[in-house]
């Protein structure tokens, strides 16, 4: 597995967005019902939308969050196959931050509990990307 950076590229390769995002001080991260780990709120970009309204609509399925302020990253990338390339092929998304303000009461998809963490999690979904872009973000913010 290989995750790449870049400032930018041809807006048709972004397939992904994912939001790195905190809220009263606190990382966000959310449980997935299938699965005993930890996640970034993210996801896959849908037809005709644009990379930014992925990300507003992923933080918001996947966190419930009602009132935010999101900025761009970087574009990233990830070569090799796992859960969502099946290929291995380089993939680029769109790397996020998220301060999430408030929540709605309660969650309608697939995420079964969003928890806030004083330190970043262990138990990742994806331990040889996720950690990468929080390390990403942190450099680049000094967040």
């Amino acid at each position: 597995m290989e995750v790449k950076f870049y400032e930018n590229i041809s807006d048709r390769l972004l397939k992904f967005a994912v939001i790195i995002s905190k809220s009263k001080g606190k990382w966000v991260f959310c449980k997935h019902k299938e699965r005993d780990t930890y996640e970034i709120p993210g996801g896959h970009r849908e037809e005709n939308e644009t990379i930014l309204n992925t990300a507003k609509r992923e933080l918001s399925e996947e966190t419930g969050a009602i009132d935010f302020d999101i900025e761009k990253i970087c574009v990233y990338s990830v070569t090799g196959k796992n859960r969502v390339n099946e290929s291995g092929e380089e993939m680029f998304g769109m790397l996020y931050f998220a301060e999430i303000k408030e929540f709605a009461k309660e969650l309608h998809s697939e995420i079964e509990r969003v928890e806030l963490f004083d330190e970043l999690p262990t138990n990742w979904t994806y331990p040889q990307i996720q950690p990468l872009l929080i390390e990403e973000y942190q450099r680049r913010t000094d967040g």
